[in-house]
């Protein structure tokens, strides 16, 4: 007998009622069933680097990070985290009052929100966006305000309009969330578009957080932090991670850059959320972000390639295809195809061929905007990436 009636409240708040079961939780499993490749949920299928690996081996064998680490992240991890910064950007950042170790950018994600934000604040992003953003702001009780990033069919990109990010902040604006390398469209923001996202913040007074767990991975010009405009440094929460650059998803080994009063916010929220993670891998992190150059080229120059042999094969398939700028994942117009729901497609496509992609429509608020576009990763093997190809292209078959 049910001890609930049904006059007692829901179990879940109010404020997570809108998020049920994520996206790649189902497509994922719905690869399981099916046996189909999944080309939907970012991870790669392959493991990083042998030596970090090793390196990680090492530390647990040697007891290091087997216990609580420190609650900031360990000293070797926090500096490398500090000379890295340096090393890409010219950034300089103290080790013991300027990083922060999370777990995973996700934490450093809704540990920033969740300390910056009170309830009843407007949090402006860029949209598509990541799903846990939006459930991050739910949580601290703040305010979604989406400014769409816009499709160019004829270009193959996707761009920002500024008036319309302008005109999106207003006396209740609290911060700018920001994702550059952007997830899911591979848009790199531009040194203009990034120009006016840091005027407009110092104008109006406002924190932005900056997602760039994609800086690493940029076919182009190259990623520049947001960090590094005037004005910048003292305003922006900078978070990054492992899990993308080094193929070490499950690691979950995050960080975040930023002024020292920034950093004592974020660190109040996070020791309450894991308090501490991943002790042994933070050891290993710190021999990674010390690699060669040679490491970094050799990773874009893979994901390049795969990058192009995709987006080849699904242009051939006859998706239209926005050629990613960064990421590793590639979105796809369905209207050529003939379709136009996305989620309709998606749940259809491993049983017509075999293939699992992600809706892009979970990733907008306005779902309209996004119903026509789906995603695909390609930080897979190549024969693997072969595969999916050959499958796709029997779409345009039936």
């Amino acid at each position: 007998m049910s001890c609930m009636s049904s006059t007692d409240r829901p179990l879940l708040n109010r404020r997570l009622a809108a998020f049920g079961t994520t996206i790649f939780a189902e497509m994922s499993a719905l690869a399981v069933r099916t046996g189909a490749i999944n080309l939907g949920q970012g991870f790669p299928d392959t493991d990083g680097p042998e030596e970090i690996r090793e390196a990680a081996v090492r530390a647990l064998r040697d007891g290091r990070g087997n216990q609580y680490p420190p609650g900031p992240g360990v000293p070797e991890l926090r500096t490398a985290v500090a000379e890295h910064q340096r090393r890409w950007y010219g950034l300089s950042y103290d080790p013991d009052s300027e990083v922060l170790v999370t777990a995973g950018a996700t934490e450093a994600i809704a540990a920033a929100l969740l300390a910056l934000l009170e309830p009843g604040d407007e949090v402006v992003a860029l949209e598509p966006y990541y799903d846990s953003y939006a459930a991050c702001i739910a949580m601290a009780g703040g305010t979604r305000v989406p400014v769409t990033l816009r499709p160019d069919a004829a270009s193959g990109t996707y761009h920002l309009d500024v008036d319309e990010l302008r005109a999106a902040v207003t006396d209740r604006t609290r911060l700018i969330l920001l994702n550059t390398p952007h997830n899911p469209t591979g848009t790199v923001l531009t040194r203009e578009e990034l120009a006016a996202v840091a005027e407009l913040a110092c104008e109006r007074d406002l924190i932005v957080v900056t997602d760039e767990v994609y800086e690493h991975l940029v076919f182009g010009a190259g990623h520049t932090p947001l960090a590094t405009f005037p004005g910048m440094r003292e305003r922006t929460v900078t978070i990054s991670s492992a899990g993308k650059t080094f193929s070490f998803t499950g690691w979950k080994v995050g960080w975040v850059t930023a002024a020292p009063p920034l950093v004592a916010a974020v660190r109040s929220a996070k020791q309450f959320l894991t308090f501490v993670s991943s002790g042994p891998f933070q050891y290993a992190v710190a021999e990674a972000l010390r690699l060669p150059d040679s490491y970094f080229e050799g990773l874009r120059a893979d994901l390049l390639a795969k990058r192009d042999l995709l987006a080849d094969g699904l242009r051939d398939a006859g998706f239209g295809v926005f050629r990613p700028s960064g990421t590793y994942f590639i979105t796809t117009d369905i209207r050529p195809l003939g379709e136009s729901d996305g989620f309709a497609f998606c749940r259809s496509l491993p049983e017509r061929c075999g293939v699992v992609a992600i809706p892009n429509a979970v990733f907008y608020d306005h779902q309209d905007q996004g119903a026509p576009f789906v995603r695909f990763a390609f930080c897979k093997r190549q024969d693997v990436l072969l595969e999916a190809v050959t499958r796709l292209k029997g779409l345009a078959a039936e």
